[in-house]
């Protein structure tokens, strides 16, 4: 998958926005106002940083050498996922969950506003 399959993938959901507010070369993808994927547009192979449940971010690192607790981030709950060699389902997927994970987190005003719209 390259950058804008992923862009254009997180845009289809409810709620979402992309931003640079750290440089130009790392896209921050929000539901809300809460992040849930960033990207280095840079960065070579292409790496994002998902947030998933901490127990299948144990097993996903263990199994994939592409996978590892994200730089900068919550280690517990961030992964920073190198794209290159790995299934697009599992890519869509771990997207999916973090996405899920955020939009739980929000408030009830919040996820109302963004289910309504």
């Amino acid at each position: 998958m390259d950058a804008n399959e992923i862009l254009d993938y997180c845009l289809s959901k409810k709620g979402v926005t992309e931003t640079f507010p750290f440089d130009q070369e790392t896209l921050v993808v929000k539901v809300g106002t809460k992040m849930f994927l960033l990207m280095s547009l840079e960065k070579q192979p292409l790496t994002i940083a998902v947030k998933n449940d901490p127990e299948w971010s144990l097993e996903l690192r263990e199994q994939h050498p592409q996978i590892t607790g994200a730089f900068h981030m919550n280690k517990t709950h961030w992964n920073s996922v190198s794209l290159d060699g790995l299934r697009r389902d599992l890519i869509l997927k771990m997207i999916d969950q973090s996405y899920d994970l955020v939009f739980k987190s929000l408030t009830k005003k919040a996820k109302e506003e963004i289910e309504n719209s």
